[in-house]
């Protein structure tokens, strides 16, 4: 990964953009007086609304304010990120893979992660606007294209609000099954219903301390796995990596021998894909935070680093704690029973008989899934919310209520959040099995779309004589790693459902599951593509200024607030504000 020097913003420009040459240095020395009217500028207020209200390419005015400072931003990258599938459903993956195939999948999948980081980078520093993305997609590569992209990514978050929800009813229901399942999916949804149409700095206030749990929550067991490896247990078995020798690193998966293992990283590989992302929640803040040509460079340097260093260790320390063949995991994982999606670590505190400590992590993991569950609320309503904006949406659904919230497109989300109420009926392993299955290849063509966009914005830069030296920020290891990403994420989108094609596996729901989205989004491109008439961007043609002008304009004003307490500026230097 670049390092923070990386990342610093550029002072160098170029006229065609309007970009001002030396803005940079003009913030830096007001964010040292702390002061607009000594430089006899508009204070931050001021310039927030009117940037916020700039017409798009379409005409329409984007109204949401950027009221999420720097610590929101990089909270919510991690906040979004970090859910059940880091603590609860990576157990499928010891299960299926072993300790060795998860560690190695998931150490792998991190490098992939970083090529889609760049690419996003360097991109949304350049112009960032609401739902980027998806925008940037139409705008530098085809009009279809963009439509095709912003529905998939749609469908991947707002389907990832029930799952979440699901996740949270399997969690309650491992102290008592005295609250139905429908009335904690009720009441989780009301809850995500009054944090979302809330002003959007009160979203990213709650966002900010539930991501702070999760940070802390991971390195608690992080913690705990060391101290309880080395003897640390009331059983005071020092049993260390005893697990990756008996029952092995590398479990066998529907065959025997060197295949089986092979089938067993793949299916870990194809566990990471899905628990491991970052860059896609943190563009999708750009159009809400506070002076974003300084303050996201870092927060997808931070993202990356931190979510790293999470899911490399956490998966580490999964495979230290339980043998991947151990009774209650395997019950848990594929019986479908109450409480079948079990923290491993739970699984592990019951092997080594730690009392208390079991239902304080199964509390703060419940509330890691209810803060992702938020979080995918948010980006869901602000994909749709991006696709009104650019006509391939309704247009009441561009609505704001006063606190700039887009109000109708958090409605829908929530409207499809009911999906959740299926595991009254069904098990609930089975209704997150399904879930898993439809946004894995969704997320995967998110972030293939994210690199073949970059590299067609390159090509646009190249031929209209722009140089990257003077963008906002210039990614390293370009253009290789958007080829890269876009190579391995293309092919593990199709990869993720083989298991269905093996034989005696087949299974109609799951293959429906698995390749819905891959079958769905090139319908959505023909189908645009046919009724508007829609053509490949060419690089001299791609329009490069879009919104750029009021952004500089309102990057060269930005004077911040002073910090109102003590708590908000040690925070402000902790997350870069």
């Amino acid at each position: 990964m670049a390092g923070e020097k990386d990342f610093e913003v550029g002072a160098a420009s170029y006229q065609s953009t309007g970009y001002r040459r030396g803005s940079v240095k003009d913030i830096e020395e007001k964010q040292r007086m702390g002061k607009g009217a000594d430089l006899d500028l508009p204070m931050y207020d001021d310039v927030e609304r009117d940037q916020s209200e700039v017409a798009n390419i379409s005409g329409i005015r984007d109204q949401t304010h950027r009221k999420l400072r720097p610590r929101h931003i990089q909270l919510i990258g991690i906040g979004g990120t970090i859910g059940t599938a880091l603590y609860v459903q990576i157990g499928r993956g010891l299960l299926n893979g072993g300790p060795g195939s998860l560690f190695i999948a998931f150490s792998f999948w991190c490098t992939i992660i970083l090529c889609v980081t760049l690419c996003m980078a360097e991109m949304v520093t350049y112009l960032p606007i609401s739902s980027p993305f998806i925008r940037f997609a139409g705008r530098y590569v085809d009009e279809a294209f963009g439509f095709a992209a912003g529905w998939n990514f749609f469908v991947f978050e707002a389907i990832l609000v029930p799952f979440e929800i699901t996740a949270c009813n399997v969690i309650i229901h491992y102290w008592s099954d005295i609250v139905p399942a429908g009335g904690i999916i009720a009441i989780t949804i009301i809850l995500y219903a009054v944090l979302n149409l809330l002003a959007v700095k009160w979203y990213g206030e709650s966002e900010f301390w539930a991501a702070l749990g999760k940070v802390l929550l991971i390195i608690g067991l992080i913690i705990y796995t060391f101290i309880t490896m080395l003897g640390g247990n009331p059983l005071k078995d020092r049993y260390g990596f005893r697990y990756w020798n008996d029952p092995g690193a590398f479990a066998e998966l529907y065959y025997e021998g060197t295949l089986g293992r092979f089938c067993g990283f793949l299916n870990c590989l194809i566990q990471a894909s899905f628990t491991i992302a970052g860059p896609d929640y943190v563009s999708m803040a750009a159009g809400e935070a506070e002076n974003p040509r300084v303050v996201m460079p870092k927060a997808f340097n931070a993202v990356f680093y931190r979510l790293t260093t999470f899911f490399v260790l956490g998966s580490l320390c999964v495979g230290i704690v339980v043998p991947h063949n151990d009774p209650e995991l395997t019950a848990a994982f594929k019986n479908g029973e109450p409480g079948a999606a079990a923290s491993p670590y739970v699984v592990s505190m019951n092997r080594l008989r730690v009392q208390v400590l079991p239902d304080i992590v199964n509390a703060l993991v419940l509330a890691s899934a209810f803060s992702a569950g938020n979080s995918y609320v948010y980006c869901a309503s602000r994909s749709l919310f991006g696709l009104a904006l650019e006509g391939k949406a309704p247009k009441i659904l561009t609505k704001t209520n006063r606190q700039g919230v887009p109000y109708y497109c958090v409605g829908v989300v929530l409207a499809i959040a009911l999906l959740a109420f299926l595991q009254v009926s069904s098990g609930s392993a089975t209704v997150l099995n399904w879930f898993v299955s439809l946004v894995t290849a969704s997320q995967l063509i998110n972030f293939a779309v994210m690199c073949l966009t970059f590299l067609f914005w390159r090509r646009a830069l190249m031929a209209q004589g722009i140089s990257r030296d003077t963008l906002p920020y210039k990614a390293i290891l370009q253009p290789g790693a958007a080829y890269v990403g876009l190579a391995f994420c293309s092919v593990m989108a199709f990869v993720g459902g083989y298991p269905v094609f093996l034989p005696g596996n087949w299974d109609v729901p799951t293959f429906i599951f698995s390749y819905f989205m891959i079958a769905l989004t090139p319908i959505l491109f023909v189908v645009w593509k046919i009724l508007k008439k829609t053509k490949i961007r060419k690089p001299h043609e791609v329009d490069l200024r879009g919104e750029v002008a009021s952004i500089d304009e309102y990057t060269r004003l930005f004077v911040p607030k002073p910090p109102r307490n003590a708590f908000d500026k040690w925070f402000n230097k902790i997350f870069g504000g």
